[in-house]
């Protein structure tokens, strides 16, 4: 009787379960990938998501699960790009813009699903501007968001 290989899912826990428990950083990343190849970021990502563990900010991408997470998410990855870019390191910051860029195009498919009901829809509209003002002008993008939830807040919105 043949045994099954276990499941990507059984074998990142596994590995995971013999590291301190620690934040997942890009070497971690690419170590992962190599484990469980071939395995997509996407799948990868939300597996390292699910296991409740800290995520750099590369590796977690942007969450658009909350506005508080999108929020989180954008700004963390605002804070990666400029310290790239003050460090010298500009393919760094395109990976935060790549990363960002990956979450556009989410919201869109999410957005041009005839399955997505109307309130989803309105939500993922609003996370979609959140990213495009990132992409347009990622600087300014944290005194815009405070503009913008103010705004909101009292039904100017």
């Amino acid at each position: 009787m043949a045994t099954s290989k276990p499941s990507k899912r059984a074998r990142l826990e596994q590995h995971l379960s013999r590291r301190p428990r620690e934040p997942v950083g890009e070497k971690d990343w690419e170590q992962l990938k190599e484990l469980l190849t071939p395995i997509s970021d996407g799948y990868l990502r939300r597996l390292l998501r699910c296991s409740g563990l800290p995520l750099a900010p590369l590796v977690e991408g942007v969450r658009q699960d909350s506005f508080e997470d999108l929020e989180r998410t954008l700004l963390a990855l605002e804070g990666e790009r400029t310290a790239a870019l003050r460090a010298g390191n500009p393919a760094r910051a395109q990976a935060c813009r790549r990363a960002v860029i990956e979450a556009k195009d989410h919201a869109r498919l999410v957005l041009r699903s005839p399955k997505t009901e109307p309130a989803k829809a309105a939500w993922k509209q609003e996370m979609l501007l959140w990213i495009l003002v990132w992409l347009e002008n990622p600087g300014v993008f944290g005194a815009w968001l405070g503009l913008r939830k103010q705004a909101r807040s009292e039904g100017r919105a």
